[in-house]
């Protein structure tokens, strides 16, 4: 199962839409299927060239390693030739921070990632998550 374009639509518009009532800078959404495919992307004007990469290297990076942000961030902290090896492997396409979360459905099954980047990271974390509840779906950040 996959996260459906209708679903992907919602959530970058309602993540958008976040941003812009809490006064964020403006922001870059990239919504991947399990696979890592982009379903859809939007970057609000203002929003800086490399935007849209940095917004798929963080929802892919959770796909990728099959863990959150913060477990990212943890095992760099402990393991930075890890890190670094992973990051070269993947051409640059995996972040440590906040931004990159999970959509889950109701029922546990994995749909796909978002990122989200342009403000500091965890306001764009709060907008993914903004996002993928508007869609109905869940979020895992691995703050829960």
């Amino acid at each position: 199962m996959s996260i459906s374009l209708e679903q992907a639509r919602t959530i970058v518009d309602a993540a958008l839409a976040h941003g812009t009532e809490q006064g964020f800078k403006p922001l870059t959404v990239a919504v991947l299927d399990p696979g890592g495919a982009i379903v859809a992307l939007a970057r609000q004007d203002g929003s800086g060239y490399l935007r849209p990469d940095l917004a798929v290297a963080k929802a892919n990076g959770v796909l990728a390693l099959g863990m959150t942000n913060r477990a990212i961030a943890a095992r760099a902290a402990d393991s930075p030739e890890f890190f670094t090896s992973v990051a070269n492997l993947a051409g640059g396409r995996i972040f440590s921070v906040p931004g990159g979360v999970f959509v889950r459905d109701g029922d546990g099954t994995l749909l796909g990632a978002v990122g989200v980047t342009g403000d500091l990271s965890l306001n764009d974390e709060a907008a993914a998550v903004a996002g993928i509840e508007a869609a109905g779906l869940v979020a895992v950040t691995g703050a829960e």
